[in-house]
């Protein structure tokens, strides 16, 4: 039995490939997008109760921390977008080489945070 062998891992000292950041990424985006569900349909429900609760809204909404969030909620939208037509693409067996898995990685960082400051700079 070879006893050089490390018994505990760094996880934080092993480099991730991009393809595998993206997949976390596409997961996290997920389950970010999960949980907050229930606040965006309070929010909906609060627009659509009476004209009181949608001016309040609308004035939370403005609010620059508010705002942060939000644009932090379209970055996991837009990523968890592009990742997942980048994997229904994977599934059919286009861009399963490993220079298409990082260049198509690289498509979907670019894409979603191109995006998402487009759109983020339009809104604010």
């Amino acid at each position: 039995m070879n006893k050089n062998r490390p018994i505990h891992i760094d996880l934080r000292l092993i480099k991730l490939p991009l393809p595998g950041l993206v997949s976390i990424l596409h997961r996290v985006s997920g389950l970010l997008l999960f949980l907050t569900l229930p606040l965006f349909l309070k929010m909906l429900q609060y627009s659509l109760f009476s004209i009181e609760t949608y001016t309040q809204l609308v004035a939370t909404l403005r609010h620059p921390l508010s705002r942060l969030i939000l644009i932090g909620l379209l970055w996991a939208f837009l990523h968890h977008l592009c990742a997942g037509i980048r994997y229904l693409a994977v599934d059919m067996h286009i861009g399963v080489g490993l220079t298409q898995a990082r260049a198509s990685s690289k498509l979907v960082l670019f894409v979603s945070l191109g995006l998402t400051l487009l759109i983020g700079v339009w809104i604010w």
